[in-house]
């Protein structure tokens, strides 16, 4: 059986991948994630999606990598973790009561035939319209610093949000379970075969 390896130390990532129920290998990707905004987000996360996959082809010949990567873009710009409270509260303040999406790159590389397949997957959140007090709330409840965007849609980041709006909300958690299922099978690794 081909070795899959997830190049990721996300935990949330390696959670998702488990469902799955396929083993596999868990890499730190060995790539520099340069953000450009002149670059279209779909364009961007899928670039950054299969650098990561690729940057461990040579330690894993004859294996099955997975690279993701996602932006978030509010406002027309793209969005970063924003390190402080300040920041977080910053974020949320400006995305109130507004639509903005993430864009999750997903890269599969076959390092025995030398193919990588890269998607894109959009998924579109709505903030309710929040008073500072929610807002301070939540930061000071859930300390989003590390979430492109300042929430954690799967935990209390819930109660922030009017509408969810995509093909497939473990996009929104950085590893799109649907579509991932679709490139691996391309690949030859179906979940539901032997």
């Amino acid at each position: 059986m081909t070795k899959l390896v997830l190049a990721s130390t996300s935990p949330y990532r390696r959670e998702l991948l488990e469902r799955l129920g396929i083993p596999f290998t868990v890499a730190d990707p060995r790539f520099d994630e340069r953000i450009d905004q002149e670059i279209e987000p779909e364009e961007l996360v899928q670039s950054l999606a299969k650098g990561k996959a690729l940057s461990l082809a040579d330690d894993f010949p004859n294996s099955v990598i997975i690279g993701s990567d996602q932006v978030f873009v509010a406002t027309g710009e793209i969005v970063g973790k924003p390190g402080t409270a300040e920041g977080a509260f910053a974020q949320l303040k400006r995305m109130s009561g507004t639509s903005h999406t993430f864009y999750t790159g997903l890269a599969v590389a076959d390092t025995a035939s030398g193919e990588t397949l890269t998607s894109c997957v959009p998924f579109t959140v709505t903030l309710r319209h929040l008073a500072d007090d929610e807002i301070r709330n939540y930061i000071r409840r859930e300390n989003p610093l590390n979430c492109a965007g300042s929430f954690m849609i799967e935990g209390l980041g819930i109660a922030l949000m009017e509408k969810l709006e995509g093909t497939d909300f473990t996009a929104l958690i950085g590893l799109p379970l649907i579509q991932l299922v679709t490139l691996l099978r391309q690949v030859g690794i179906n979940p539901l075969g032997r």
